[in-house]
């Protein structure tokens, strides 16, 4: 069996699944937000339950429009706040706790190598990176998980993405990640496991691995997952104190389909309006003129991604007339961004630095696009509307290719400012 099966096999007591097979499995945590939230509680008060199925095992995170915006997000945010204090809920984070959920979890040790996560919101894939089974799903489902302590799911195919090589200063995960939807497409991996492997994967840091479980979901994927390695290891014991199990592909594993992937060929992938499959090299997109530059999200707004804006922009100026929002995704990678110097080097820049929030990633706030504007940004979505006017345009980016654009006023590579 693969990881994927391996994991479900576990949590539904079974020696063996396959693919297409229904299991009913037990969850180690269920989770929503600020948005999915309410729509959860909603059907919890509708169908009379009584308490979740463990207040540890229940996690609510205020993140995609907090600080509050508007009466609305406010009214939603009270709610999850009355039902986390009724039900006791442990892990319930707003206000100067609270970060972008995908990277909070994995930071304050919630999910652990071998774990089975459900959350309502689609890039809850991101918690594979640790070499858990996570998938996002419907608040009605999240419910039923809440209540429960479990959930029905399909064994997913498995397909590997074996990558290999040296990879090119500057390039990272995002780039890896929207160089492989470039090649397979949005539904290239419909309803699948992304598995990934290889000596170019070990090379990777966390925070990058992070950054592409988090897409799995913009290929179709169910989840994204990777081995567990030393580096993992290291990251589990500096943030959790729970035990973990670590699962690893049999050699006969089958797989759908196998990809092997030179990452010395992986260059500055951008994807362009209005589909993260829609990818081009920077290099051919110069002269492109932007109007808002976002780095942050759940996708890259970890310490990684900071530190290479940070070098990037350190003594140069955000082109006038661009606007540049930082946004850190959580308060501890906030303070270690700030404690390394990175703060004033935003801010000597131009930049404007934003509490840790999903933001403008939805199209919520602290950076909407008007009629016709381009922004570049390291989140994970570009679809029509996605960061505010239907006529506004999104091309996704890495980290370096963000700040370059930044400092250009138009699409660049890093060697193009430095």
């Amino acid at each position: 069996m693969t990881i994927t099966e391996k994991i479900l096999a576990a949590h539904a007591d079974k020696d063996r699944v396959e693919p297409g097979e229904i299991v009913d499995c037990r969850i180690d945590l269920a989770m929503a937000n600020d948005i999915t939230g309410p729509l959860s509680i909603e059907e919890f008060e509708k169908v009379g339950a009584k308490a979740v199925f463990d207040p540890e095992k229940v996690v609510f995170v205020l993140d995609h429009f907090t600080p509050n915006k508007d009466i609305l997000s406010a009214e939603n945010c009270k709610k999850i706040r009355e039902f986390s204090q009724k039900y006791k809920i442990v892990n319930f984070f707003e206000g100067g706790e609270c970060g972008i959920e995908h990277a909070l979890l994995p930071e304050k040790g919630l999910v652990v190598a071998g774990d089975l996560v459900i959350g309502a919101d689609s890039h809850t894939c991101t918690y594979g990176a640790l070499g858990a089974f996570s998938t996002g799903m419907g608040s009605t489902d999240v419910t039923y998980g809440m209540v429960t302590g479990r959930v029905w799911l399909k064994v997913p195919e498995s397909i590997k993405f074996h990558c290999y090589g040296n990879w090119q200063k500057w390039v990272t995960g995002k780039e890896l990640i929207l160089h492989i939807l470039g090649m397979i497409g949005v539904d290239g991996a419909l309803y699948s496991s992304m598995e990934y492997s290889g000596e170019a994967i070990s090379a990777l840091s966390m925070d990058s691995r992070f950054s592409i479980a988090n897409m799995a979901i913009e290929a179709g994927g169910k989840n994204g997952i990777f081995p567990v390695d030393d580096k993992t290891t290291a990251y589990m014991k500096e943030h959790a104190s729970r035990p973990y199990k670590v699962f690893e592909s049999d050699a006969d594993a089958k797989y759908a389909q196998v990809y092997e992937i030179d990452v010395s060929k992986v260059g500055f992938a951008v994807a362009c309006p209005s589909l993260p499959s829609n990818v081009k090299d920077a290099g051919e997109l110069g002269g492109t003129d932007i109007d808002q530059v976002v780095i942050g999200s759940c996708t890259n707004g970890r310490l990684e991604d900071l530190e290479m804006a940070a070098t990037i922009l350190k003594g140069k100026k955000v082109r006038k007339g661009l606007r540049c929002i930082i946004i850190p995704a959580t308060p501890a990678i906030y303070g270690e961004a700030m404690r390394r110097g990175y703060f004033q080097t935003f801010l000597d820049a131009g930049c404007i630095i934003s509490p840790p929030t999903c933001g403008p990633c939805l199209g919520g706030h602290m950076g909407i696009l008007a009629k016709g504007e381009r922004a570049v940004a390291t989140t994970n979505r570009n679809f029509i509307g996605r960061m505010g006017h239907p006529q506004s345009e999104v091309y996704l980016a890495g980290p370096a290719v963000a700040a370059a654009t930044a400092i250009k006023g138009t699409i660049a590579r890093p060697e193009e400012v430095l």
